[in-house]
């Protein structure tokens, strides 16, 4: 799982991701105006990977957006690598009740996905928030007819993921990192008593020595590791900021030295689904 000019990695089925993502997440208090205009300016800067979800409650905004852009001539409609991961409705829609897209790349989520592959849905099925053990079970369960292609999770230098990333690459299956900058702040979900990743003084000391932001440093340690990453902002100048990963590489010992920063400090430990059966975090990975 090479990276190649175009910035994108080969999937198991023949696909390709690009390796760096746009991330839609946003906590209520972001109007959802707001976010559709951030993905009009991440295309408009060169990210083609759009991550989205039901849960998120904007994909509607996400999907205006990228139609604008199409419409303009900014992009084409092959040009962009839509996740989405459904909720109560399978696929996105508008206020109409029309899908926003006649078709969606990958959906990190399986039920029925099998199914919508095979009736031109679906590009690519992939899965979120796995384990190990949970990977298994879909790898060795009977009858499978199509491989994940990817498992997103929480990932970062302070939660590195390294024994999951293995395991992956083991099994070719790209692992996609979301919070790859940390997280958000949203005191529903976060300790807010936990260490602001861009702050550490390791990465800070990198940046220095390569003159990129914190946030830089973070993101091309996770693309050096074969690791398709996940950028979120709002603001312009961070949406440009954060597409110029490709500009400069880190040494083997500035790898090392952001491994070591690792502690399995996961941000948002879901702590609702605690006492759910499949709850994925109680696994060693």
């Amino acid at each position: 799982m090479e990276l190649c000019k175009d910035t994108s990695m080969e999937m198991n089925d023949g696909y390709r991701i690009p390796v760096i993502g746009f991330g839609t997440f946003a906590p209520d208090i972001v109007p959802k105006s707001k976010c559709e205009e951030a993905v009009k300016v991440a295309i408009e800067v060169g990210y083609r990977h759009i991550d989205g979800a039901y849960l998120y409650e904007n994909e509607k905004e996400i999907g205006q957006a990228i139609r604008e852009k199409i419409a303009d001539g900014t992009v084409k409609r092959e040009d962009i690598f839509y996740t989405g991961k459904p909720g109560d409705d399978l696929f996105p829609v508008d206020g109409n009740g029309k899908l926003i897209f006649d078709n969606v790349d990958l959906c990190a989520t399986w039920k029925a996905m099998e199914a919508c592959k095979d009736a031109g849905l679906v590009k690519s099925i992939g899965l979120s928030n796995f384990n190990r053990r949970q990977l298994e079970m879909i790898l060795n369960k009977p009858g499978l007819k199509y491989k994940p292609v990817c498992n997103q999770v929480e990932c970062h230098p302070y939660l590195n993921q390294r024994k999951l990333l293995e395991f992956c690459k083991s099994k070719n299956i790209v692992l996609v990192a979301f919070s790859a900058l940390g997280s958000h702040r949203d005191e529903r979900w976060v300790d807010q008593s936990s260490p602001l990743l861009l702050e550490d003084p390791i990465l800070n000391a990198l940046a220095k020595k390569y003159n990129r932001s914190p946030a830089l440093v973070a993101l091309r340690y996770q693309l050096q590791r074969g690791v398709v990453v996940l950028a979120k902002s709002f603001t312009r100048k961070h949406i440009e900021d954060n597409f110029k990963v490709f500009d400069f590489q880190l040494t083997e010992e500035d790898m090392k030295a952001i491994d070591s920063l690792n502690q399995n400090l996961r941000y948002d430990p879901c702590q609702e689904y605690l006492d759910h059966p499949e709850y994925p975090f109680a696994d060693d990975y």
